[in-house]
């Protein structure tokens, strides 16, 4: 069995299980964030259900509209709050001790090896970076998760990648995940586990989050890392549970093996209006694209080393003045690390604004949204039409450095194009 049918087959109380089975399997943690949770509570109540299963195990995050934009935001966050009362729900994280949730929870010590999670949005596949199954459901599924602590899945299929070596100067698990979708296209590991293997000890807890975040974007159902050392560190330090490492056998199938040298890996840039459309920083440069803004933050790139590569990039420098450049740090931890290590400093002098935790302009919501005609360059996960405003405003996926040095040019651009400061 592959990584991911193990775990599905210890939580189904199965020696085995094959591609294709149907299970019903208990949950670890069922979560939810303020535009699921109010479809979620609505569907648990016309079950007929009284209470979720283990309070414990559920987990509200409002984080795409917060702080509320508007009165029909704070509807829905009202209504997430008080059900979050109503159950006795203890991992219900408000404005001011809040974050985007697929950075928030493992941060919290929420997740642990072994588990099998579910989130009502599509990248809590970001969770697979820890060793757990992580999947993300509709809000009818997690209503009945969070009303019986059950979830049922197909066994998937696998796909294996095996990684090589190491990433080159300024090149991170954005550049390396950009990549592969580039190889896989945006539907080529459909219903898949994406189980990533090798040379993993150089890529960071942040890397690998990056990683398994946008594995939805190939259309797989789950990425997942092996646990190594890295992963027992992280673990340690956020006072998770040790939790089960599963390891895939030797003689485990997979429908397709894909080979990655890490050091051949460029800096990459998606093209609108897929995450497929990969191409090279430097072949994007030479176009000379100009832009209107930079978005660094989201659920794929707001935790410290993102922000890290990003004032690496602005320090001494100042952002384009055609360019609006808005840096969201995921959590509040993170928030707070960037003030103590001076980061903020360089962001405001950079010209950049600095917003709290929200996910507010990945989907469009607020916090940047685009005109007609205008072009970003963010580091969210998905840049499809309209996805950050106009219909006709177009979006490239990038990581932090790259995004950092475009907000500076004023152009699509990565670090090694600007002037030495």
């Amino acid at each position: 069995m592959t990584q991911t049918q193990k775990i599905l087959a210890r939580a189904a109380g199965r020696e085995a299980v094959q591609a294709g089975e149907l299970l019903t399997v208990p949950l670890s943690l069922a979560f939810a964030n303020d535009i699921t949770a109010p479809v979620a509570i609505d569907e648990f109540y016309r079950m007929g259900a009284k209470a979720v299963f283990d309070p414990a195990k559920v987990a509200l995050i409002p984080d795409h509209f917060t702080p509320n934009k508007d009165i029909a935001a704070a509807k829905l966050a009202q209504k997430t709050r008080d059900f979050a009362r109503d159950m006795g729900v203890p991992h219900y994280f408000e404005v001011g001790r809040m974050g985007i949730e697929h950075a928030l929870l493992p941060e919290k010590g929420l997740i642990s090896p072994g588990d099998v999670v579910i989130g009502a949005d599509s990248h809590t596949c970001t969770h697979g970076a820890l060793g757990a199954f992580a999947t993300g459901v509709g809000s009818t599924d997690l209503a009945a998760g969070m009303a019986t602590g059950m979830g049922w899945f197909k066994v998937p299929e696998a796909i294996q990648v095996v990684l090589h070596g190491r990433m080159g100067r300024d090149v991170s698990g954005k550049d390396v995940i950009l990549h592969l979708i580039g190889l896989l296209g945006v539907d080529g590991a459909r219903y898949c586990s994406l189980e990533f293997t090798g040379d993993i000890a150089g890529l960071s807890m942040d890397d690998r989050f990056t990683i398994c975040n946008m594995a939805v974007e190939a259309g797989a159902k789950n990425g997942i890392f092996p646990v190594d050392d890295v992963t027992r560190e992280y673990l340690a330090a956020h006072g998770a549970r040790p939790g089960w490492a599963a390891e895939a056998d030797g003689e485990a199938e997979y429908i397709r093996t894909v080979d990655i040298d890490l050091a051949a890996v460029p800096m990459t840039v998606a093209f609108p209006a897929l995450p497929e459309n990969a191409r090279t920083v430097d072949a994007a440069a030479d176009m000379h694209i100009a832009i209107d803004q930079v978005v660094i933050g989201s659920c794929t790139n707001g935790r410290m080393s993102d922000m890290r590569a990003a004032a690496r990039v602005l320090k001494g420098r100042a952002v384009h003045p055609r360019v609006r450049c808005i840096i969201i740090p995921a959590t509040q931890d993170i928030w707070m690390a960037c003030v103590h290590e001076g980061l903020m400093d360089i962001f405001v002098a950079a010209g950049a604004a600095v917003s709290t935790p929200t996910c507010g302009p990945c989907l469009g919501g607020y916090m940047g949204i685009l005109g007609p005609g205008e072009r970003c360059v963010s580091t969210t996960n998905r840049n499809f039409v309209g996805r950050m405003g106009d219909p006709t405003s177009q979006v490239y996926l990038a990581s932090p450095a790259v995004a950092a040095a475009s907000a500076v040019a004023g152009e699509i651009a990565a670090p090694h194009h600007l002037k030495e400061v």
